[in-house]
């Protein structure tokens, strides 16, 4: 929380600590910016009318900051017209409010950020994870598990297997396969292609079943287990 206001702190303070949340002040926008470089906040309350730092250039300057820039802040502050209002929000605030409040409707506030928060990271996860079947294969980790036992694969047979498992049912030459996942492994060729999946299917166990030769033609990603 980066409030001038003693009172103020030790009101909301209270209130945070009484839900179970771990609350850190600052008086000022330095003191504030050097607080954030060293811990990991779930969420920001930000005064604007503060000494030194503008509270409108301290939240232009958090936003700028990659070790910052995802932590959702609330506004909160006795400036409360529409052009002030905008102006926090383009500076990339999540929510504003205005002095008085109701301690409840802040802490309402922020119980609902810190949910759609929790969601998003849940979803950007889901979104780095190829679940299919038993194989969970994780593509920014270039790890991938087998029933929960992780399988070490090279390179190259990880970008087949993510390549094929991202499109079951689909047919692929041994070229076609060299053309996707090119920009991920340059030392693949149309040669070496049976023998990644050959060494793939090994390492899969009885999971490398998914994975079919068609004759004449390429490879896929059974579309349903056998």
């Amino acid at each position: 929380m980066v409030e001038d206001d003693e009172d103020i702190q030790q009101l909301v303070t209270y209130n945070l600590v009484r839900k179970n949340y771990r609350v850190s002040c600052a008086m000022e926008g330095r003191q504030a910016l050097d607080l954030v470089r060293v811990n990991n906040f779930d969420l920001i309350l930000l005064d604007l009318m503060l000494p030194g730092f503008d509270g409108l250039e301290i939240c232009k300057l958090l936003r700028k900051d990659p070790a910052s820039r995802d932590i959702p802040i609330i506004i909160v502050t006795a400036r409360g017209e529409e052009t002030d209002v905008v102006k926090g929000l383009e500076c990339g605030a999540d929510d504003y409010m205005t002095k008085p409040f109701s301690p409840n409707v802040l802490l309402a506030r922020i119980k609902t950020i810190l949910r759609r928060r929790s969601e998003e990271q849940k979803e950007s996860a889901r979104k780095d994870l190829l679940q299919i079947y038993e194989i969970t294969i994780d593509l920014d980790r270039h790890e991938v598990m087998v029933e929960e036992e992780p399988v070490t694969l090279t390179v190259s047979e990880f970008n087949i297997l993510r390549f094929l498992a991202a499109h079951p049912g689909r047919v692929y030459t041994r070229q076609q396969i060299i053309d996707n996942i090119r920009g991920y492994d340059h030392f693949i060729t149309s040669r070496t292609v049976d023998v990644h999946v050959f060494g793939l299917r090994k390492k899969l166990g009885v999971a490398g079943r998914y994975i079919e030769t068609i004759r004449g033609i390429g490879y896929r990603f059974l579309e349903s287990p056998p």
